[in-house]
């Protein structure tokens, strides 16, 4: 099944569905998958959007924090109950509740902040050291020819650019380490101001945050039978940025036991500007029997 690559202002564009309620509600389209179960990078962004529709004119989101509490239907709409808990003079504080037939599917907090001066500093990276984008292969470009197999087109057909530094494992793993490097961008120019880029970032960010922790073990996305699944998802924003151009995704898992696994990571600008910094946490399991190699 070939999905052609969907336009991320499309997959963002919630709508206020008129509802009166103590809550701001929204609906937003849907993002149809091979597995049938809703993506969870879609969810977050949708439901980022949704919340920063109802902050005063201003204030750019700055952190989010999710729970996944269930899967969703991937060919239905969802439902995005927004709370206002908050609005100080520099800060607003939202809660999204995310549902689907009636039943929850994610509780998010979000928060928003005037614009603001004070002390700066960032972590160092040295950018420039690592092989430019244009330098490297897109994984449409290598596994382009596998587009109608199942699992793969739900890889190939993303509406992001993703370009590995080092190996990808698509279908083996010939580095085992916890760390990546991904160069990444929106595959359509966008639009809608900083809430709609900081939500792509996040929706994008869910595709291979957990990457790590199958590479340091040895597992492809090729494995059949193995499952990986979100379970929190944690992001900070911390500088302007566009994410249809060139952000430099830089990965790590320091953990994983007890049938989950921790991802971080950070993104950077081609100038070296940390833009955002992710963390989440996953369900990772194998396919019962097999040995590691």
């Amino acid at each position: 099944m070939t999905m052609p690559p969907s336009d991320l202002q499309e997959l963002l564009a919630v709508v206020d569905s008129g509802a009166r309620t103590r809550y701001e509600v929204f609906t937003g389209p849907a993002l149809p998958t091979p597995h049938g179960r809703a993506f969870g990078g879609h969810v977050l962004g949708q439901a980022l959007v949704a919340a920063g529709l109802t902050v005063p004119a201003g204030r750019n989101l700055h952190s989010m924090h999710g729970y996944f509490l269930r899967p969703g239907d991937s060919t239905q709409k969802m439902t995005f109950e927004v709370a206002d808990l908050y609005d100080g003079r520099s800060f607003s504080t939202r809660r999204t509740q995310v549902y689907q037939d009636g039943n929850a599917l994610m509780s998010m907090i979000s928060s928003f902040q005037n614009d603001d001066e004070g002390l700066e500093h960032q972590s160092d990276f040295d950018v420039a050291s690592v092989t430019p984008p244009e330098a490297l292969p897109s994984v449409w470009e290598k596994y382009g020819h596998l587009a109608d197999e199942g699992r793969a087109s739900w890889i190939l057909n993303r509406p992001f650019d993703f370009r590995y530094v080092e190996t990808d494992i698509v279908l083996r793993v010939p580095e085992r380490t916890a760390k990546q490097l991904v160069w990444m961008r929106a595959r359509n120019t966008m639009s809608g101001g900083e809430l709609m880029h900081r939500a792509a970032l996040a929706l994008g960010s869910d595709f291979v945050l957990l990457e790590p922790i199958a590479r340091k073990h040895g597992y492809p996305w090729a494995t059949a039978g193995m499952k990986m699944a979100s379970l929190d998802h944690a992001m900070w924003f911390h500088r302007p940025f566009s994410v249809d151009e060139w952000l430099l995704f830089v990965m790590d898992s320091p953990t994983a036991q007890g049938g989950r696994g921790l991802g971080r990571g950070e993104f950077y600008d081609q100038a070296g500007r940390l833009v955002a910094s992710v963390a989440q946490e996953g369900t990772i399991r194998p396919p019962r029997g097999r040995d590691e190699a």
